[in-house]
């Protein structure tokens, strides 16, 4: 199983939607997918953002992303095309994990997304509003599957249900011969924020959140795997990056 980083580019957002509660300057965020290639296929995990939404609606969080940084550009350097990818699966449905979800019309790719946020992004609370305000993601004839629970998607790639920051956000685990990859995605945006449990600003239930932190840590201890962070940019200087990948 090989794994690599897609670089979707970056997001400035406040100190206080990195940690809940916790005063600091504006910080620029990474934004990036995982591109799982398995026997049983090719799997995609979230897809960033899309520069022009973001720039129409969310222009103060003065999105960066170039050409090479969008999807196809990313998928490029792997040495595949956007006909290659046979399984997306949306972590959960916020604009900065499902921006080039809307590039896959024409492949007909399978999408998996928990029911739960299925059901809220398409009809979420009014705070929600920017999180799920890109809806591209549910074109006309989108292949969506849904799902609830733990699930394995293929040997060694598992879905796991960490829900607080939306109702149905999902964490992944990958395992192989080697030292296993948590992908806690945004159960806490960085590592300093997950050892001092403290989840992201923006959150749908923050007792589920408090849960999902707990749940990523005793997995991580259980099976001595290490973690790694949607949007932490001291962390993300050090990850591999496509077309560098991981390989398990």
């Amino acid at each position: 199983m090989k794994v690599w980083f897609l670089d979707g580019g970056s997001i400035v957002i406040e100190h206080t939607q990195l940690m809940w509660n916790v005063p600091g300057p504006q910080v620029r965020i990474p934004v990036y997918s995982v591109l799982v290639e398995h026997a049983d296929g090719l799997f995609l995990l979230d897809t960033g953002i899309d520069l022009d939404h973001m720039n129409r609606v969310l222009p103060f969080e003065l999105p960066e992303q170039t050409e090479q940084q969008t999807i196809p550009g990313q998928l490029e350097r792997c040495g595949f095309g956007l006909g290659d990818v046979t399984v997306l699966v949306n972590s959960h449905l916020h604009i900065d994990h499902v921006g080039g979800n809307q590039l896959f019309e024409e492949t007909n790719v399978r999408n998996l997304i928990h029911e739960r946020e299925l059901t809220q992004a398409r009809n979420h609370e009014p705070f929600e509003f920017f999180g799920y305000s890109d809806k591209s993601w549910d074109y006309e004839g989108a292949n969506i599957e849904t799902f609830s629970g733990d699930q394995e998607l293929a040997s060694g790639l598992t879905v796991l249900e960490t829900p607080g920051h939306t109702v149905g956000h999902c964490s992944f685990l990958l395992e192989g011969g080697r030292k296993p990859m948590l992908l806690a995605m945004d159960v806490s945006y960085t590592a300093a924020a997950l050892e001092k449990g403290i989840q992201p600003g923006f959150h749908h239930t923050p007792v589920d959140g408090v849960r999902s932190i707990a749940r990523v840590k005793e997995l991580a201890a259980e099976k001595d795997a290490d973690i790694f962070f949607s949007h932490d940019m001291e962390a993300w200087q050090g990850y591999k990056h496509a077309p560098d990948f991981y390989e398990l």
